[in-house]
């Protein structure tokens, strides 16, 4: 009966519980608890108890088959809980690094313009400039080909 209960044991701390039903039929409990370096995890169904009722003889035939599926249960549903976690875990981080890129990609955008779009008037232009000095005025930009002379 141990034997069969030691894989599980290296995950939970299992309680066992014996009890009289009635006068030729015992009741047998094994409920496992959280390790406590695992109190975070809520898993009700990794704390479901195995419960077994039966003469003595039955227990002492049947029990160590049921402790055994009971094991190979809880194990398997384990195994699956983690890595469906694990999964959970690298889904949730992608979706944070694409919605990270997404928005970097996005403020990117916003600052770099295309030569079709016009620009803002917070910008001064060659114009703009060229006005303010005044018409025919040379303003000295290295844009101007040749500088101006004014007759």
């Amino acid at each position: 009966m141990f034997e069969e209960l030691m894989p599980l044991l290296t995950q939970r701390v299992l309680v066992l519980t014996l009890s009289r039903v009635s006068d030729e039929h015992i009741c047998v409990n094994v409920i496992p608890k959280p390790l406590k370096s695992d109190q975070h995890d809520n898993d009700a169904a990794l704390t479901t108890p195995l419960s077994v009722t039966g003469v003595p003889k039955e227990l002492d035939e049947q029990l160590p088959r049921q402790l055994t599926e009971f094991v190979e249960a809880h194990l398997g549903l384990s195994s699956t809980l983690k890595i469906a976690k694990e999964q959970m875990d690298a889904a949730a981080k992608a979706a944070r690094e694409t919605a990270k890129k997404s928005t970097t990609s996005k403020s990117h955008a916003g600052s770099s313009r295309s030569a079709d779009e016009p620009q803002s008037n917070a910008e001064p232009t060659l114009a703009t400039a060229t006005d303010a000095v005044g018409a025919g005025a040379g303003t000295g930009s290295l844009f101007d080909p040749e500088p101006k002379n004014n007759k």
